[in-house]
């Protein structure tokens, strides 16, 4: 239950974050067979698949570090499900928002490998 109080938290200081720097939400948690993507943004014409991860302790590398190949998987898969719902394919890139404390949000932008 806090574990996802925490999450439900961080989603929301990375949406508006990003929100603050000109991006447009378009879903939150958008869940399907394959996974959830925690936010959907745009950034005029760039589809944005945003993860956010909180880490409270850095003992196993971090919160960007938690983004592992295979999560990576299934965000690829989630979002391929995603863009077959679009009528036009949209450019679309991966980034993640690492938050830790009440420090800023780390944006790390193209953060792995797009849909290749």
């Amino acid at each position: 239950m806090l574990k996802s109080l925490l999450g439900q938290s961080a989603e929301s200081r990375a949406e508006v974050f990003l929100k603050g720097q000109g991006l447009k939400l378009l879903a939150r948690n958008w869940r399907c067979r394959f996974g959830e993507i925690d936010l959907i943004m745009q950034d005029s014409t760039m589809l944005i698949f945003v993860e956010v991860r909180l880490r409270t302790r850095s003992d196993f590398g971090g919160a960007a570090a938690s983004v592992t190949p295979a999560k990576q998987k299934k965000l690829l898969a989630a979002a391929r499900q995603y863009l077959a719902t679009l009528k036009t394919l949209p450019p679309c890139r991966f980034d993640v928002i690492a938050l830790s404390g009440d420090d800023a949000p780390d944006w790390i932008r193209n953060a792995f490998d797009d849909m290749g």
